[in-house]
């Protein structure tokens, strides 16, 4: 369960908890679902072990479906703050729990499974054992997961230098000419991408925005110059106009995909500035305007001869020569 049943599942414990309750057709409306799908979400919140339970008040109105309500309404008398979790926060807390694969087997992880075991001192007897139901729902692969064991001071210093706002001075290794460059860097933000841990950086000297993966970060060293950040520097629309990590000069886009490879195709957001045209045969074509050439030339030979680059000329060329050389390797053996 990801992505938008996970989102289905906690909007519908929330609506459960209103005072009042809610009605099938109330519930099918707000998550804009069938009322079949509907029951399938309360079979799984009652299979969880959360209390629901349908009431009729008068004969002739539909009944409605609530979550008890002091089920998860009170804490431990303590002298703190206002800090009482909704059921739907909970969850979206062990949601993240599960996805936080780029730190396993890391000392970061014993430190989140700390603050977790912490938590559960905080929410009512027996909520951790049906929460723990949660992992029955999906699991997330290791796959291509980068091993960051022994990086986690590295992660601790980056992540201070950035509350600081602090320049830093690292030796990082460049696969690019198999060589370690030291350079300064204002650290600005952590990103993950498949697996692994990356780092949005302003190289001091050019001023420029570049991309650091962790793990090729050797030293760091922090100085007592401070950075001002950058105000015109946005992470998210930085990712979006990349198609991987890799940014470059924008590239106009237009690939044909046939119909068996379409209906996939169709289900993804590739770049937020993206359109595609379905044909009669049922293939598409899509365009979008995306930067990172050697990411997307490679992602496109992936899909072989279901795969066609219209534009631009150059990168079909570079594919079709690429092609070629690929079939002269395997005449070789």
């Amino acid at each position: 369960m990801r992505g938008r049943n996970i989102i289905q599942l906690l909007r519908a414990v929330d609506l459960l908890g209103r005072p009042g309750g809610i009605t099938i057709n109330q519930m099918s409306e707000a998550l804009e679902v069938d009322r079949r799908s509907v029951y399938r979400l309360l079979d799984i919140i009652q299979e969880l072990g959360f209390p629901i339970y349908d009431e009729n008040d008068q004969p002739g109105r539909e009944k409605s479906w609530k979550l008890d309500a002091d089920y998860v309404l009170k804490l431990p008398n303590i002298n703190l703050p206002d800090i009482r979790f909704t059921l739907p926060e909970i969850m979206a807390l062990y949601f993240l729990r599960a996805e936080s694969r780029v730190y396993r087997g890391t000392e970061i992880e014993n430190r989140l499974e700390s603050a977790y075991a912490k938590l559960n001192r905080f929410v009512p007897g027996g909520l951790d054992d049906q929460l723990s139901k949660l992992k029955t729902l999906f699991v997330t692969t290791g796959k291509l997961t980068k091993d960051y064991s022994g990086k986690e001071s590295l992660i601790d210093s980056l992540t201070r230098a950035m509350l600081r706002k602090r320049t830093c001075v690292v030796s990082y290794f460049s696969f690019m000419d198999d060589t370690t460059k030291k350079f300064r860097i204002d650290p600005l933000y952590f990103f993950e991408n498949n697996g692994g841990l990356y780092l949005f950086v302003r190289v001091t000297r050019f001023g420029d925005i570049r991309v650091l993966a962790v793990e090729r970060i050797e030293h760091l060293e922090e100085l007592e110059q401070e950075f001002e950040y950058p105000q015109d520097f946005d992470p998210e629309e930085k990712l979006g106009q990349a198609f991987d990590i890799v940014y470059d000069d924008p590239v106009d886009l237009e690939v044909w995909f046939s119909a068996d490879q379409a209906k996939y195709i169709k289900e993804r957001r590739f770049s937020c500035l993206q359109t595609s045209q379905e044909h009669p045969d049922g293939s598409i074509t899509l365009k979008m305007k995306t930067s990172g050439w050697f990411d997307v030339k490679k992602w496109i030979m992936g899909f072989g001869s279901s795969a066609v680059v219209l534009k631009p000329e150059e990168m079909r060329n570079e594919i079709r020569e690429e092609t070629r050389a690929v079939l002269a390797r395997y005449d070789e053996y």
